[in-house]
C-alpha cells in the first residue's frame, strides 16, 4: 500500500545524511545501484506474529550512490506485511497500530531532514 500525503514524499538530502538519518531511525539501506536506493523498516505486530515493512524509495537527483554527496529525494512510500522467504504483500490490510508507528516514524524522519 502507497501512504499517500505522508509527508516525506519530494525530499532531498545528501547520501550520507539520509544514511545517518534512516539508520537513527532504525531503517536499513537494502538494495540500491547507482541511482536509487530502497530504506526498510522492519516493524513486528507480536499480536499477529507478523512483520510488516515500511519501505522508502529514493532516487539520486545529482551524482550516484557511490558518493556520500549525491542527492537523493525520496519518491514513494509504502507499507506491506513480510512473506516468506523474503517477499512484501502490499494487498493485506495493515493494523492500526502498525499504521500508527508507520506515520509516527515518516513524522520523525521529517523532522531531521528538515532540519
Amino acid at each position: 500500500m502507497i501512504i499517500e500525503n505522508n509527508g516525506v514524499k519530494g525530499l532531498k538530502s545528501d547520501l550520507a545524511h539520509l544514511d545517518e538519518t534512516t539508520t537513527s531511525l532504525g531503517f536499513v539501506r537494502w538494495q540500491w545501484e547507482y541511482t536509487r536506493a530502497t530504506y526498510d523498516l522492519k516493524i513486528e505486530d507480536r499480536a499477529s506474529n507478523s512483520e510488516y515493512f515500511l519501505r522508502l524509495n529514493t532516487r539520486a537527483e545529482s551524482g550516484k550512490l557511490e558518493s556520500p554527496y549525491a542527492v537523493l529525494y525520496i519518491e514513494e512510500v509504502y507499507i506491506g506485511r513480510g512473506t516468506f522467504p523474503h517477499g512484501l504483500d502490499y494487498e493485506s490490510a495493515i493494523p492500526d497500530s502498525i499504521m500508527k508507528i508507520a506515520t509516527q516514524k515518516l513524522a520523525q524522519l521529517k523532522t531531521k531532514l528538515s532540519d
